[in-house]
């Protein structure tokens, strides 16, 4: 779940940093359609979801 929720996160970040640079996730594309309040609000979402999925998350017992 920490994978997961790194993931998340990273992606968040992404797609609030993208759009000052002319570029949007196509996969996140439908966010725009609900105005700009909403698109900011899902994808700060996205951040504070992966944030805590990662936080929660167990470390991997890997080596």
């Amino acid at each position: 779940m920490r994978f997961f929720g790194g993931f998340i996160a990273i992606v968040g970040l992404l797609s609030i940093v993208l759009p000052f640079a002319g570029m949007n996730f196509m996969f996140l594309n439908w966010v725009n359609n609900w105005g700009p309040g909403v698109s900011w609000a899902i994808r700060g979402g996205l951040v504070i979801i992966g944030l805590i999925m990662y936080i929660a998350g167990k470390p991997s017992d890997r080596e």
